[in-house]
């Protein structure tokens, strides 16, 4: 009995397999900060209550994809209309580590 080692995927195979990924829907999130309360502090808010969340002013903001990290970027307006510019995209191996 011989093994005979796999050949590569033909390069149109597997554009056709990643084609089928690419209409699949995610949610992307950008994280101004987190804080944590308790229910009666939660309960007490009102219009014009402040909450202070863990970021500093001017730090990158995060930016998360089917709650995953995937990249880091800072605040933008562009037409009235917020947007966040990519600063920073988070690595092949750190993501695979936080997978774990």
């Amino acid at each position: 009995m011989s093994v005979e080692a796999a050949e590569p995927a033909a390069p149109e195979v597997s554009t056709r397999r990643l084609d089928l990924l690419l209409d699949v829907p995610l949610d992307v999130t950008v994280e101004l900060g987190r804080s944590r309360m308790t229910i009666q502090d939660l309960l007490g808010l009102t219009p014009g209550s402040v909450i202070e969340l863990d970021k500093i002013a001017g730090e990158p903001l995060d930016i998360v994809v089917n709650d995953r990290l995937i990249a880091r970027g800072e605040a933008v307006v562009i037409n009235d209309k917020f947007g966040i510019r990519i600063t920073d995209i988070i690595s092949k191996a750190e993501r695979i580590a936080r997978l774990r």
